[in-house]
């Protein structure tokens, strides 16, 4: 009688079979390569948390916001012309628990480090409809008034084996939940530089084709209104982002061409990217994604028609 007729014929003992074969497949293929090291990769550039970054993660996670913002970006193309590179497992090296999340309510955040200054995240936890007027974030400002508790951050950090000083953990007195929360946001995804795989090509026209076209120009007066008053002002005066009425362009007073006035609408900025021979010091979404090229020409025409002369 050969085995397959035995285990045929006697279901307990193919029961058993089955569940030792299952075994030693899922040993085999599941748990023995967690245990080795390429499957625990640490990107070249990730540090660990800081006192500070820690507690602002210990903040989100307190706060929920993974139950509406995933922290992990899928290698789809949609998803990676959205958010930017997706997500690789070396980012999460210091992650204990992941907070990747599973539901975007709001949008996916892998990718938020130094996306903003700090002050929008300020104003953003603030109040969101400020500068969302759809959104339903609730306000976060109730975490201004609350302080940070040194020993309890200095115990996390020694449980999770992360580096610190006296010094540090002795600044935690001195800031409060928001300035850990906004810490924590700015270094989320920064472990992986930010490719411009979604930047807008430049276009063959040097000169504007749009300038001093007054349609141009209101319709230019609108995407700003829509999409630029809350970090530039009202009327390019200037607040979270710089003023765009003083001939000041990336903290130089001199001209700068259509083009690259084009190319900062359209492909944001990083900080310390170099653009027209000037160097930016702080970072700004592009707005390639949402506007085309009509748009983004009559938005430049209608900066420039703000300009002081």
């Amino acid at each position: 009688m050969g085995l397959h007729h035995i285990l045929h014929t006697r279901p307990v003992l193919f029961l058993i079979a089955a569940t030792v074969v299952i075994l030693a497949g899922t040993l085999a293929m599941v748990f023995y390569p967690m245990l080795t090291p390429q499957m625990h990769p640490k990107l070249e550039n990730l540090k660990p948390y800081t006192a500070l970054q820690l507690a602002g993660k210990d903040i989100y996670q307190r706060e929920g916001c993974n139950n509406c913002h995933t922290q992990t970006v899928r290698p789809l193309r949609t998803e990676v012309m959205r958010y930017g590179e997706y997500s690789k497992a070396g980012e999460f090296t210091y992650d204990r628990p992941f907070l990747w999340g599973s539901k975007r309510t709001g949008p996916d955040l892998a990718r938020i480090g130094g996306k903003y200054p700090d002050a929008w995240h300020y104003m953003h936890f603030e109040n969101a409809q400020t500068m969302f007027p759809e959104s339903n974030m609730p306000s976060y400002a109730f975490l201004t008034g609350r302080k940070l508790d040194p020993k309890t951050t200095e115990a996390r950090m020694r449980a999770l084996g992360l580096p610190y000083t006296a010094e540090e953990i002795a600044g935690l007195g001195k800031k409060n939940e928001m300035d850990a929360l906004v810490a924590y946001m700015q270094v989320i995804g920064t472990a992986v530089a930010k490719k411009p795989a979604a930047a807008a090509e430049l276009p063959a026209e040097t000169i504007n084709p749009l300038a001093q076209d007054p349609k141009a120009i209101h319709n230019g007066k609108e995407v700003y209104e829509a999409n630029c008053t809350v970090c530039h002002g009202e009327h390019g005066e200037g607040g979270i982002g710089p003023s765009l009425v003083d001939r000041v362009w990336l903290y130089e007073e001199r001209p700068i061409s259509d083009q690259a006035l084009y190319a900062i609408i359209a492909n944001g900025l990083q900080e310390g990217q170099e653009i027209d021979g000037r160097k930016a010091k702080a970072a700004m979404p592009g707005f390639a994604g949402t506007l085309d090229k009509n748009k983004i020409w009559a938005t430049a025409a209608y900066l420039r028609s703000i300009e002081q002369k």
